[in-house]
């Protein structure tokens, strides 16, 4: 089974659960490293996660891997927080992001720029509006290779 397919047997799997209990799924991961393969899911919700969320979603989906084993090899379960950097890879991740700060990369250069890290302003029409220093930049969506929160110091 591809990696693809793995991650979205996995997603079928929890999103129901998820969907019940309140939480977001943001990502998941399923990747060698090493000679271990890891099957990560990042979860959210609104006022963030703990532990005990990310131990009881762990359980729940270790439960379902066993009944429907759809993962040939040997890997390892994480359950976890997106952290504060949060990746934002749907639509609606960016919709959710106006108004913080965020690190934009783009498949081409924009303004002669493939980086972009800053305050986003607008998520219109499928344009990215983003303030970095004393710059407004526009980008396409679909231009926007990855995008995710960013902590400014």
């Amino acid at each position: 089974m591809s990696t693809t397919n793995i991650k979205s047997t996995v997603e079928e799997m929890i999103q129901p659960y998820l969907n019940e209990q309140g939480f977001e799924l943001v990502d998941i991961e399923y990747v060698k490293e090493g000679s271990n393969w890891f099957l990560r899911v990042y979860v959210d919700k609104e006022g963030g996660i703990d532990i005990d969320d990310c131990v009881l979603i762990s359980e729940k989906l270790s439960a379902k891997l066993d009944e429907n084993d759809p993962i040939p090899s040997v890997y390892f379960l994480e359950v976890s927080s997106p952290g504060a950097e949060r990746p934002l890879k749907k639509a609606e991740d960016v919709a959710k992001a106006v108004g913080k700060n965020v690190f934009v990369t783009t498949y081409e250069p924009v303004n002669k720029l493939k980086e972009f890290e800053g305050k986003l302003l607008s998520f219109d029409n499928g344009e990215l509006v983003i303030e970095a220093g004393k710059k407004q930049h526009t980008i396409s969506y679909e231009k926007v290779a990855s995008a995710r929160l960013a902590i400014l110091f």
